[in-house]
């Protein structure tokens, strides 16, 4: 034994039902799915996905577009009134304020 918790197996796409079940994948292995750890290209994948689904007439959850019901609940936690650059660009600036990386 290592004493290290190991992880989860990744799932393959296909057994994926939803972009939160995506979201937890990148979770576990953010390296994997996202370059260099940047919040920017999370929020290009998700958007990308909400495009797809739009294009092949799937619902698709919009509750983390760039200006949607995640940004609602994020803009008093980050203390300001809202934010056209929407989620990823706050979440990056209050990361590099508190001296974090922004997925984190």
């Amino acid at each position: 034994m290592t004493g290290r918790t190991e992880l989860p197996k990744p799932r393959p796409l296909r057994e994926l039902d939803t972009v939160h079940d995506f979201l937890d994948e990148v979770r576990l292995r953010p390296n994997m799915y996202v370059r260099e750890r940047s919040i920017l290209d999370l929020q290009s994948i998700l958007y990308g996905y909400s495009v797809a689904c739009e294009i092949h007439g799937v619902p698709a959850a919009t509750d983390l577009a760039p200006l949607g019901p995640f940004s609602e609940w994020l803009w008093p936690r980050l203390d300001i009134q809202h934010s056209s650059l929407g989620w990823a660009v706050e979440i990056k600036r209050a990361a590099e304020a508190a001296g974090v990386p922004p997925l984190n």
